[in-house]
């Protein structure tokens, strides 16, 4: 007989259909993802094979290259083909850099996860305790100036404002560094096995480099973290508001219970699963938004690669990179799952 009891056994049912459930949403997701990326790459007008050899070949030579790169098939077999290849980690060659897309993605993909990174810690450090603040001094002049600032990041433009900082704080002031993501004189000082510069440079013990990775990353951080904190602020009050609004608040502070004590030991807990969704969805967002500021940073991450391989039809180079960004942001959803049931026992 075995020992296990009987009792725990709804438990472990109902445990594994929601294992088996999820696992069946992040394979949904996945094969759409793949099934949207391979019709895009085959109804975008740019022509794969003219990328590859030019529009300078013989006829001759297309139709080898055409028939090489497997466009003869039936559609069916292509999409076949291409699943083969993702799941290998295959995109392909950059038409634009020779190298495999695989590489160039592991070279640039760092570069990002660093600086929206930084921007998450500080959009979610200044915009939670904002909107919290916001919240409990409803109608007084510092919620008011919450709600300007929040309008104010939420309305406008990232490449406007990284564009403006450029020009005021660099062009005019020389308070910033320029674009780029390291000064001249320290490049290839540090070849570390993350490729983040921060933590590699931290590792090698090199802090010259290490400064000089922070003074440019500091100021791009900087806007995308501001932009993140007027939407994470906006979230925080409103769940903040509804929060003190329930009967357990008024039935609290009926009690005595200090204001302070009320709202993060009582009210604050109760919203904590709805902070870290809105800080989940902030981060994927700003993994998709870092084409703009890397763009007018000329931050060398995936937005960038993504921007010049989407200017030359870099078809190889732009599914890959939207490929990996979809991975990302599944994943990142996924952990944000596993770390609901520590912060709520409700949920497990």
């Amino acid at each position: 007989m075995s020992n296990f009891p009987s009792s725990a056994m709804p438990g472990l049912v109902s445990a594994s259909r929601k294992l088996a459930a999820s696992l069946a949403i992040i394979a949904t997701t996945l094969f759409g993802l793949l099934v949207i990326t391979f019709v895009v790459g085959r109804l975008v007008p740019a022509d794969p094979v003219i990328a590859v050899i030019g529009d300078q070949a013989d006829r001759e030579t297309y139709q080898r290259v055409y028939v090489m790169m497997g466009l003869d098939q039936p559609i069916y077999m292509q999409f076949f083909n291409y699943l083969r290849d993702v799941v290998t980690l295959n995109f392909g060659q950059s038409h634009l850099t020779k190298n495999p897309v695989i590489l160039d993605l592991a070279r640039v993909l760092p570069a990002t996860i660093e600086l929206a990174g930084l921007s998450i810690l500080i959009g979610a450090g200044l915009g939670i305790p904002l909107g919290i603040v916001a919240a409990t001094q409803k109608g007084k002049w510092i919620d008011q100036v919450a709600r300007v600032v929040g309008l104010v990041g939420y309305s406008t433009p990232i490449f406007w404002l990284g564009t403006l900082v450029l020009l005021l704080f660099y062009a005019q002031l020389g308070w910033i560094p320029g674009s780029g993501r390291i000064d001249i004189y320290n490049e290839g000082l540090v070849e570390g096995p993350t490729r983040s510069l921060l933590l590699d440079s931290i590792l090698a013990g090199e802090w010259e480099v290490f400064w000089s990775a922070l003074h440019h990353l500091i100021t791009p951080a900087l806007i995308l973290g501001y932009a993140s904190m007027a939407y994470i602020s906006r979230m925080s009050r409103s769940f903040m508001l509804e929060q003190l609004g329930q009967e357990y608040v008024l039935t609290a502070r009926a009690k005595g219970l200090p204001r302070r004590s009320v709202v993060w030991g009582h009210a604050f807990r109760n919203i904590r699963v709805q902070l870290l969704t809105i800080v989940t969805l902030a981060f994927c967002g700003l993994l998709e938004g870092t084409v703009l500021i890397e763009t007018v940073f000329a931050w060398p991450g995936l937005g960038q690669y993504l921007t010049t391989a989407l200017l030359y039809a870099d078809m190889n180079a732009v599914l890959g990179a939207v490929l990996v960004i979809g991975l990302f942001s599944i994943v990142i959803n996924l952990l944000s799952d596993v770390v609901y049931r520590f912060v709520d026992p409700r949920t497990r």
